[in-house]
């Protein structure tokens, strides 16, 4: 039997052909065009969550704003109604101060009539 011809091996690394080379060269442009697409998709993205942030911050902004007004405005009507209630207070006692005066002029008055009655009938008696 004849012995067979050992079949040349060939290596491991074959030899890469042009069109093959250039074929590889395009795929690593497309891939590296992929990845700064995804790089800018990622930092739209990273945009927009700092913009939605940015809006929360403000809105929140807003409603502590809101709610110091509000609150004033409390303070406010609070302060309103202490003055009214002073101005009710004072007038009342402005009201009595003249009720009490009234009196002591009526007092005084029916004093006054009957000192004169009393002369009256005083020189009557005489």
């Amino acid at each position: 039997m004849a012995k067979k011809k050992a079949r040349k091996k060939t290596s491991v690394k074959k030899k890469i052909s042009g069109a093959k080379k250039r074929k590889k060269v395009a795929k690593k442009k497309v891939t590296r065009k992929k990845v700064a697409k995804r790089r800018t998709a990622k930092k739209k993205v990273a945009k927009r969550k700092k913009a939605t942030k940015k809006k929360a911050t403000r809105r929140k902004a807003k409603k502590k704003v809101a709610k110091r007004k509000k609150a004033t405005k409390k303070r406010g009507k609070k302060k309103a109604k202490r003055k009214v209630a002073k101005r009710k207070k004072a007038t009342k006692k402005r009201g009595k101060k003249k009720a009490t005066r009234k009196k002591a002029k009526r007092k005084v008055a029916k004093k006054k009539a009957k000192r004169k009655t009393k002369r009256k009938t005083a020189a009557r008696k005489k």
